[in-house]
């Protein structure tokens, strides 16, 4: 075999080689994003599928994908082989092979028993309302999705005005719609707070127990000032307290109101939001103050398909004291049910397709819809799984 030839044969050899490597590459990518796609999509149907049992009173059931494990594995193998010449004599012929394995094993479980209430049944906290509206979250869909009821005070000091987020009570699904109107409009014109209050707490103690072992243990998140006439310390501490919506810097309260406030947002639930909307500032055309209250993933799935048939949502104009708004569609969240196949992203139940119903212009459903699979995949469960699982490998 001459010189050339084999270097023409160890080249082959390399760019064969080096062409494997790149092939493994762009299948592994390609596999990534094939199962990152297909965990998508099985989440948006699942959520649909949900909406649907819903509309029927059916039982909601959840099953996720709790771990993929995928093995790729790819082989070659070359070398040389003599080819029939006649009497030319020996020719040297490579030969090469090459094989792709791809053994995936998914396996799926129920969300059931603790997961179940903790994901589904236990309304959403105040800290994942906050987390969300500091993102820039429109709070017009967030709230329309998420908010159970407002409580608004009155005239009269002793009672509360409830109105519900319920398209059966005309007079109080009227008053929430409004409301939440208003807040968007305050929203539009980057004038609502949605922020923890904080205020300081103070207090003396002698001068004679602040020893550098209780200085250490207990006073060190402390702030400390010395009164050299009283002998005594002034301890001083900043508390983060409960989670406002207002249309003002909570900061420009004193701390005295600002603890009173507190004191009034920690007498509610976990899932309610203090409200305070003020005259004199922007929005204080309107002015409220009461608290907003979350409801849990199953209820906002619940609502979203009683709206297909058994409690429509309907148009509600806002308040004549809210400045216009671009966008107060009746439907939060539109849901087409049709016997064709939609050609989008659908699931079937008892004969009929399920899909987020398509807009032109402004997408607001799409939002709508993207706004619901960000809150169940917030809804994080700390519970461990126990009960069945399916392990299913290709």
């Amino acid at each position: 075999m001459t010189r050339t030839g084999g270097c023409l044969i160890a080249g082959a050899l390399a760019g064969a080689i080096v062409s494997g490597a790149c092939a493994t590459t762009t299948k592994l990518d390609h596999v990534v994003v094939a199962y990152d796609m297909t965990s998508q999509e099985s989440i948006t149907k699942l959520l649909l599928l949900n909406i649907a049992r819903a509309q029927h009173n059916l039982p909601m059931h959840f099953t996720g994908i709790s771990s993929v494990v995928a093995t790729y594995r790819f082989t070659f193998s070359g070398g040389v082989a003599p080819a029939g010449a006649g009497n030319i004599g020996f020719l040297p012929v490579p030969t090469f092979q090459a094989s792709t394995e791809e053994n995936p094993t998914v396996s799926i479980a129920p969300m059931q028993g603790d997961e179940f209430t903790q994901r589904l049944l236990t309304p959403f906290p105040e800290a994942k309302l906050t987390l969300l509206l500091r993102q820039g979250y429109d709070v017009d869909t967030l709230f329309r999705l998420l908010g159970a009821e407002v409580r608004l005070a009155t005239d009269d000091a002793h009672k509360v005005a409830v109105s519900t987020n319920r398209p059966a009570n005309k007079a109080g699904y009227t008053t929430f719609r409004q409301v939440v109107a208003h807040l968007s409009s305050i929203q539009d014109r980057n004038s609502l707070f949605v922020e923890p209050l904080h205020y300081q707490v103070s207090w003396t103690v002698p001068e004679a127990t602040v020893t550098p072992e209780a200085y250490a243990t207990t006073y060190k998140d402390f702030t400390l000032a010395y009164d050299p006439t009283n002998k005594v310390y002034h301890v001083t501490k900043r508390i983060n307290g409960r989670v406002m919506i207002t249309n003002y810097d909570p900061s420009i309260l004193s701390n005295e109101e600002r603890f009173k406030l507190h004191v009034e947002a920690d007498e509610v639930p976990i899932n309610d939001v203090l409200v305070d909307i003020r005259a004199g500032h922007t929005g204080g055309e309107y002015p409220m103050h009461g608290t907003l209250r979350l409801r849990s993933f199953h209820e906002v799935l619940t609502f979203v398909g009683r709206g297909i048939g058994e409690e429509p949502e309907y148009d509600v104009p806002a308040d004549p004291r809210t400045p216009r708004i671009s966008e107060n569609p009746a439907r939060t969240l539109d849901i087409l049910v049709s016997r064709a196949d939609p050609g989008d992203v659908s699931v079937v139940l008892d004969g009929y397709h399920y899909s987020v119903r398509a807009e032109n212009g402004y997408q607001w459903n799409k939002k709508a819809f993207s706004v619901l699979y960000q809150l169940f995949q917030m809804s994080v469960s700390t519970a461990e799984h126990v009960g069945p699982g399916i392990t299913i490998a290709k």
